[in-house]
């Protein structure tokens, strides 16, 4: 776990800093940097998303998944608890804290290496990915937290259940997860970053935490997909 609380350390210590700037920094200047970081995570998405190895996969872990958060309503309900976070805890603070909580941690936890950086970790290979994506994340969470305010800070609590749950799946599956499987797992993450991209740039609000289950179904599918004798 020494992986994740570095990285939440790294996120706390970069928004920080983004508080303190916020108020000093233009607001065009706090919006050109936040459309570059928007610009950057759709090629980030775009990337991850290509790497699938099966298409097939990909489309049934990203469809069952939607349909699964949707029914669940996990965007709903999460909203609902930041929003109760923030009536107790950030009294005060600006109308953009939600959206910077959810926007935040979608940034942070959706890439390969949140995936594959804690199932290493887990698996005892070794925190150096996660530590190379803490000093990528301290930067990120300056912009974020210029431009949304308080609630960035707030994201590492999803981000420690989040991340710190792959950690766990590291240390309870061992090597059992095959390589094709976690290749899936970085292409649904990466399809999800592309949705935040969208968001981010104001082009189409995607309610994104309801994709988030498509990343069980891709390990699901993934170690059935070699038993149904089909090819993709």
């Amino acid at each position: 776990m020494v992986g994740t609380v570095v990285n939440a350390g790294a996120v706390l210590a970069g928004g920080s800093l983004g508080l303190i700037v916020h108020s000093r920094l233009p607001e065009r200047h706090r919006k050109i940097a936040f459309q570059g970081l928007g610009l950057v995570t759709l090629m980030l998405g775009l990337s991850m998303a290509l790497r699938t190895r099966n298409p097939v996969i990909l489309i049934l872990s990203i469809l069952i998944g939607a349909l699964i958060g949707e029914s669940f309503r996990l965007e709903t309900r999460l909203e609902s608890s930041v929003e109760w976070i923030r009536s107790r805890f950030a009294r005060g603070s600006d109308s953009r804290f939600t959206e910077g909580v959810i926007t935040a941690f979608m940034m942070f936890c959706m890439g390969s290496m949140t995936i594959i950086g804690a199932l290493e970790d887990g698996m005892g290979k070794g925190a150096d990915l996660l530590f190379a994506k803490s000093v990528m994340d301290g930067f990120a969470s300056m912009a974020f937290a210029a431009t949304f305010g308080v609630g960035v800070l707030f994201s590492v609590v999803p981000l420690l259940i989040y991340q710190g749950g792959w950690t766990l799946a590291g240390y309870l599956l061992g090597n059992l997860l095959p390589e094709a499987v976690t290749a899936e797992l970085s292409a649904v993450g990466g399809v999800i970053l592309i949705g935040l991209g969208l968001n981010i740039l104001e082009l189409k609000k995607i309610p994104l935490l309801n994709l988030l289950p498509g990343l069980l179904i891709a390990i699901l599918v993934g170690l059935v997909w070699p038993y149904l004798g089909l090819h993709g």
